[in-house]
Order: structure tokens, then sequence, then C-alpha cells
């Protein structure tokens, strides 16, 4: 009887073991793995870029920079972080794992190369030489970024609004705040060390989920949507901790063990989402489970009977297969090819087909759209990348200008989420089109530009809240409208094109305006010291009068920039009217 009883136990046991085994199989492979490794990719990918305003100063220092050859080199930042469409290219040919390995290649070569300049341990670069070094590794955000964002997109369409503002939630937003703590922990006020992690970390995080990331043919499940909400809560949850921990820190100052204790708490907030994959995957394996147990036996037997029973029935009463058709001369075809390419240029589809690159860049729409983020998102963008050297003109202290960074990553991060969320629910119950909400954001991002020219009393800190919100709010809006208008088919591409906006705004007005009026105003001070500068010397700025007028020229672009989106809301009105997601549900 003991022998029949353990002999009986070993069935179910290996049963338990091949489960236990399919479920890991399916968690490691599942598409909330992909969604959380592409969150921790994104995360990592933007962390140089996001710290650019800490560590800028040492870059000024160390190499005897001026304003506008600081700007110069964030410039080149931002043209590396948002000029993706050769990463989009080759998306569109090879799996993800191609652009997310060269994107880590990338981060490690170009910011190693940063490190070894400014911490003396190579002779001092160029500027050309270092706007390279710069341009290479921000560039890997991009490919990053085109690997995981364009990749969860095309395996939840019906959900992007909420995919895109999660992602670009944690990439650039909170990664500016974690990544703060992780500095203050590790390094406590090293600048240059930093820039070493920042060299390593992104690289180290896309090497480690290659094999998550990936195109799935998947259908929709019904509480999708509620999944993401939950993806939301959480990184609401470490939004808030972040927040009351920077609010801690500024009134009570910590010290570099105290900042390690508070980081153990960002990094468990960090990695909560994995527990919310393992429960999604685990309830899709059990109903998987569960309905190969009622009817997969029943339904194999049917399949096979019917099966054998129209072969049979093809085998006798099928007629003899038809000649191929004649082809038509090769001359004729190469010519109607040709004329249809050139022809159907300037003839794209309805909006919400698929247009191909060359329409969707030769439109109208994406003239508006590229203009109007040029203006919106250059703007606030030049006033996160003069983040420190506006805080020193001003008269604060170092720690002000993480608190600063923080808050600016938070509200980043919450422009972002609200923009994605908010956009969704009022697109697909109130028909609210997204580029009037686009146009809105842009509009408020005005007010938060006066704040800075005008320096209001104790207003420093709204500005920078108001600046952070809408800088954030953009993006998710700029690649739903994309994605919508011009289709999904060529979204690698046709997503990166419209980042490029990003920097030819970041040079217009950083480095031409405000780099060019705070240089001036600089020599102005120096000149009334009676001081000139010597070759190779730091060119420091003090006052509110160094960026007043760059930002009264940015507050009017960014009007400009609104008046532009709100010709695309007419131009739109009739299409956001409609089902647009329609074609996802037949």
């Amino acid at each position: 009887m003991e022998e029949m009883a353990v002999a009986g136990t070993v069935p179910s046991t290996d049963s338990n073991r091949t489960g236990m085994k399919n479920l890991a199989v399916q968690i490691l492979t599942g598409r909330w793995l992909m969604v959380f490794a592409a969150i921790l990719v994104m995360f990592a990918a933007a962390s140089a870029t996001s710290m650019f305003g800490l560590y800028s100063n040492a870059l000024k220092s160390s190499l005897g920079y001026d304003q506008t050859t600081l700007n110069l080199l964030g410039f080149f930042k931002d043209l590396g972080a948002n000029v993706g469409v050769i990463s989009g290219l080759i998306n569109e040919v090879t799996p993800p794992w191609v652009v997310l390995s060269m994107g880590a290649a990338m981060n490690l070569f170009g910011y190693l190369m940063i490190w070894l300049a400014v911490s003396g341990k190579i002779a001092k670069p160029h500027v050309w030489q270092m706007c390279l070094y710069i341009c290479i590794g921000s560039n890997s955000q991009a490919f990053a970024t085109t690997g995981a964002l364009v990749t969860c997109v095309k395996n939840f369409p019906e959900n992007r609004g909420a995919v895109l503002g999660i992602l670009k939630g944690y990439q650039g937003a909170l990664t500016g705040a974690i990544i703060t703590q992780m500095y203050h922990a590790f390094y406590g006020d090293d600048a240059v060390a930093l820039i070493l992690f920042v060299a390593w970390l992104p690289a180290a995080i896309s090497l480690g989920f290659l094999p998550a990331i990936r195109i799935m043919k998947v259908g929709q499940r019904r509480n999708e949507l509620k999944v993401f909400y939950n993806f939301l809560y959480i990184s609401l949850g470490l939004a808030g901790f972040l927040m009351i921990i920077i609010i801690v820190q500024k009134k009570f100052g910590f010290t570099q063990s105290q900042y390690g204790g508070s980081l153990a708490g960002v990094l468990f907030l960090l990695f909560l989402p994995l527990a919310l994959v393992v429960k999604e995957e685990f309830e899709l394996w059990k109903m998987n489970k569960q309905e190969c147990l009622n009817g997969h036996s029943q339904l194999n037997i049917i399949t096979e009977k019917l099966n054998t029973e129209n072969t049979d029935e093809i085998d006798a009463s099928s007629p003899p297969p038809s000649p191929p058709p004649i082809s038509a001369p090769a001359t004729n075809s190469r010519n109607q090819k040709g004329n249809s390419w050139l022809s159907n240029v300037f003839r794209p589809p309805n909006r919400g087909e698929d247009y191909t690159i060359l329409q969707a860049l030769f439109s109208m729409d994406m003239f508006l759209l590229f203009l109007a983020t040029i203006c919106g998102v250059g703007g606030t963008l030049t006033a996160i990348d003069n983040l420190g050297q506006i805080g020193t003109s001003l008269g604060y202290p170092t720690d002000s200008l993480s608190t600063f960074i923080s808050l600016m990553s938070i509200w980043n991060y919450l422009g972002r989420v609200v923009a994605g969320f908010a956009s969704e629910i009022f697109l697909t119950k109130y028909k609210f089109p997204r580029p009037l909400m686009l146009a809105l954001i842009q509009l408020l991002a005005c007010a938060g530009h006066l704040l800075m020219a005008f320096n209001v009393h104790n207003a420093l800190y709204l500005a920078w809240m108001i600046i952070g919100f809408c800088f954030g709010a953009q993006w998710p809006l700029l690649f739903a409208i994309i994605s919508e208008i011009f289709g999904l088919k060529y979204y690698s591409t046709l997503y990166n094109f419209g980042s490029v906006a990003s920097p030819i705004g970041s040079y217009l007005l950083n480095v031409r305006v405000a780099g060019y009026l705070y240089d001036k105003e600089a020599e102005r001070q120096m000149a009334a010291a009676g001081s000139h500068r010597k070759h190779g010397e730091e060119l420091t700025c003090i006052g509110p009068e160094c960026f007043k007028l760059a930002f009264l020229i940015i507050a009017g672009v960014t009007f400009f920039g609104t008046l532009t989106t709100f010709i695309l809301v007419l131009r739109t009105r009739k299409f956001y009217r409609t089902d647009i997601y329609k074609k996802f549900r037949e």
C-alpha cells in the first residue's frame, strides 16, 4: 500500500513541476514583463540627459567653458537624444534587440569619454570632440526609446495613451529624482563620479533585458487598461514618496548614509511593478490551464474529424488548378510603379490610415505639429538645460539646485502620466481631441516662462513645477497624435522624426538666444567691474537680468506655437469626432 501511495504521488509531483515551469516561462516571455523591462530601459536611458543640469557645472569649471559653449554641448545632447530617425529605420527591418544593443554600446562609449575628459585622465579634448561624445552618448536614448516604446505601442495599440503616459513618465521624469537619490547615496556631491555612473548603468540595464522586449501578436485582454492603471498607481506612490523625501531632505539636510536609507525605499517602489507582472501572468496561466482542462481534448477530436472529412471532399470534387496569370511586361510595370510612387507622396490616405514615410513628412499636419513642437518643447527644454545656471545667477545654494531638479522631474512625470491617461479618457468618452490638449499645455507653459522672466518673489519653485509639467505633458501627446493621424506601419521612423523638433528648438532658443544673452550680460558685468575675461576662463553672470530677456522671447515663441497647434486642432476636428480605434476591434 505504501508503495502504491508513493507511486501515486509521482505523476502529481511531475505535473506540479511542469506547471511551475510553464508558469515561469510564461512570466519571462509574457507581455507584462516586456512592459516592466521597457520601463526600466527607458528610465535608465534618460539618466544622463536628465541629470545634465547637475553635472553641467563640473563640465564648465573643469574645461573652462563659457555659457554659450556649455549650451552648445547641451544642444548636441538634445540633438543626440531626440534625433532617432536612424534608429527608427533600423528598427523597421530588425528586431528590437538590435537597436537596444547599439544604444547600450553608444551610451557607454560617449559618457565614458566625457568622464575621462572631465576627470583629467586624458588630454583636454577640443570642443567639437566633446560635442561628438555627448551626441553619441545621448543618441543612445533614442535607440533605447525606439526599441522599448515603439514595441510597447505596437503590442498595445488600443491603449497607446496609457502606454505612452507610463513609459514617458518614468523616462526622464522620475529618472531625474531617482538618479539624484542614487547620486547622493553613492557619491555624495561628486559630480564627476555621476558622469561615470550614467555611463555604465543604462548599458547594463538594456543588455540585461534584451530577450524580454520584442513584438508579440497577442489579442487584447479585457483588463488591459486596468493593469495599466495599477502601473499608474504604483508610479504615483513612487512620485509621492519622492516628493516627501525631497521636502524632508530640504528641511533637515541628509547625510550620505541617510540618502542610502531613502534610496532603499525608492528602489523598492521602483521594482514593485514586478509583483504586478507576476500576478497578471499567474492569473492568465490559471485561466489558460482551466480552458485546456475543460475543452481541449474534445476540441481536438472534433477538429481532426472535420479536417478528415473536408480533405476527402476536396480530393473528390476540387477542379484542376488554373494556370498562372500572364504577367504584364516588366517595363510598363516599372513605369506604372514610378508614376504611382511620385503621385502618392502628395495624395495621402485618410487620417488614421497608414501613411508612407514621405506622405507623412510632406503633409501639412506633420508640418504644423513639427513647428508647434519646436516652439513648445524647445522653450521648456531651454529652461531645464539652464537650470543650474539660473539657480546660481539668482543666488540659490547648491543643495537648492538638487531640489529644483527633483521637483522638476516629479512634475515632469505628472505631466506625462496626466497627459497620457487624461487624454485617453477624454478622447474615448468625450471625443476631446489630443491636439487641443496639447495647445492648452503650451499656453500654460507661457505662464511658467513669464514667472522665470520676471523672477517673481518665491515663485521660482512654482515656475519649475509648471515648466516640468508642461515639458512632460507634451511628449505623450505628440507621440500619440503621430500614431493616430499617420498610422502605426512606419511608427518607428515617424515617431523619431517628431522628436527631431526638440533639438532644433533647443538650438534656436538655448544656444542662439539664452546662451548668447547670458554671455552678453556676463561680459557687461565684467566690464562694469573693470576686469576682462582671460582665454579658457569660466564666464559667470549674476542677477535676474541674466535670463530675463531670454525668457520673454521664449514666452512669445511658445505662444506662437500655441496658435500653430490651434490650427492643427481645426484641421483634425472631424477626424477626432470619429471612432479612431474602431479598426483595432474589427
